[in-house]
């Protein structure tokens, strides 16, 4: 059974998270710049057996897209093109940072360390991938 990735794709950066090879625990990987992700992921699948990638669908409260909708497409179009025989998911992330947010105050984390957006990310993949695995379960 191969891992699986979550990715909380943005214009800047992305987050990461991965699971157990036994796709039972989500845990927080890194974060790296949305220009290194496909980099990052070749290095990752060279090393770690990988079933399914998961990526962020960013939309409104309302279901409409939302401005990085089409950034997390063209994003996808380039997953689909140098992991071809990886599924790919979109998955809603609607809320996903605004839980971080809130999970990173629940842990005490230092103001300083909240306001680094790179933990933001990871921490979003992570619930992301959370989320995934409870409703597959």
């Amino acid at each position: 059974m191969g891992r699986i990735i979550a990715l909380d794709y943005g214009g800047k950066r992305t987050g990461i998270a991965v699971t157990d090879p036994l796709q039972i625990i989500a845990t927080g990987l890194t974060t790296v710049e949305s220009t290194e992700m496909i980099t990052y992921l070749k290095n990752y699948t060279l090393q770690e057996a990988v079933e399914l990638i998961i990526i962020g669908e960013p939309k409104n409260l309302d279901g409409s897209d939302t401005h990085a909708t089409q950034l997390v497409k063209d994003a996808i179009k380039k997953l689909q093109k140098e992991f071809p025989l990886i599924p790919l998911k979109m998955v809603d992330e609607r809320y996903t940072s605004k839980m971080a947010k809130q999970a990173m105050l629940d842990m005490g984390m230092k103001k300083k360390d909240r306001r680094d957006k790179k933990n933001v990310d990871v921490i979003a993949a992570t619930i992301m991938l959370q989320d995934y695995l409870q409703s597959i379960h």
